[in-house]
């Protein structure tokens, strides 16, 4: 027998744990719900969440909607007879009438309950935490407060970056929802422990700027905010090819240090950077030593 399966769920993240349901033998996936196109890049090009790609590429029906309690939404979902909700990244909590046609099942980023909510991954890496993991938990109407049915955990490299990380809890996340749903009638579901529970906000692009006082804090925010909003002082000047040289010495905010090659080792009021690239405001990435060769700044000069 085939598990019925109604999904839910948005980027890339989504869509891998969609293609793992759709090639498990076991699996049947009628239905896809994602968010609706969304104008991309400079020219507003309207682009099509990941999930719906490869839905229509296997031929499964797909709805976009603005709001789950949009009518028709929950009876286009009960007429699809699910034995399974999975949801994952999908960006809308479920109203009542969805949640009592089927088990909801969703995986979210994190080890609930830490870290509920919209940046579970970059929140993880912002804390310069040692392990994350993913967890599947029965879904109820609050943000990720539902029972916990499993979960994997996985030891954080301290040197790794977010895109890295996403694909490693990715990966998890298409063998945990397997799992799940495989062995559903014989799990015991556990209440999250509320004592314990953390909220992560969305993250904006004033987040990513930085004004050289911890070394640790900033070179955290570069391993959460890669590729966006990527870390950048307030002139504008963005950062990059940045690792820690160490955590404890006081030095003058932004002091350039000394050169090493193509690069900078920066000061901050506490610790020290090595830095390979900067962009200027509006202009092309360059190496570290062109940029300060290019502006005549010499050890002891503010970098920015």
């Amino acid at each position: 027998m085939k598990n019925k399966i109604v999904y839910m769920g948005t980027p890339h993240y989504a869509k891998e744990i969609l293609e793992t349901l759709i090639n498990a033998e076991d699996m049947d996936v009628s239905l896809v719900l994602t968010q609706p196109d969304r104008p991309v890049g400079r020219k507003k090009v309207m682009t099509p969440p990941p999930v719906k790609v490869l839905a229509e590429e296997h031929g499964i029906d797909v709805l976009q909607q603005n709001r789950l309690s949009d009518e028709g939404i929950a009876e286009a979902i009960k007429a699809a007879n699910p034995d399974f909700i999975i949801v994952a990244a999908f960006g809308q909590l479920l109203p009542k009438s969805i949640l009592d046609i089927a088990p909801c099942i969703n995986l979210h980023a994190s080890l609930l309950p830490q870290y509920r909510g919209a940046s579970p991954v970059q929140q993880s890496l912002l804390n310069g935490d040692e392990k994350t993991g993913v967890t599947s938990m029965l879904m109820e109407e609050g943000l990720d407060t539902g029972d916990i049915l499993e979960k994997v955990e996985f030891i954080i490299p301290k040197e790794m970056r977010l895109h890295a990380l996403m694909q490693q809890l990715t990966v998890d996340a298409c063998e945990l929802t397997l799992s799940t749903v495989r062995n559903f009638k014989t799990i015991t579901p556990q209440k999250q422990d509320e004592s314990q529970a953390t909220l992560c906000k969305k993250i904006k692009k004033s987040d990513g700027e930085i004004d050289f006082g911890d070394a640790v804090v900033i070179y955290n925010k570069y391993r959460a905010f890669e590729g966006w909003p990527g870390i950048f002082a307030a002139n504008g000047t963005k950062f990059d090819g940045m690792s820690l040289v160490e955590e404890e010495t006081a030095h003058k905010a932004a002091e350039i240090l000394a050169f090493e090659e193509e690069s900078v080792i920066v000061g901050c009021s506490r610790g020290a950077l090595k830095i390979e690239t900067l962009q200027p405001a509006s202009k092309k990435a360059m190496t570290a030593k062109a940029y300060c060769v290019g502006r005549g700044l010499k050890v002891g000069n503010s970098i920015v």
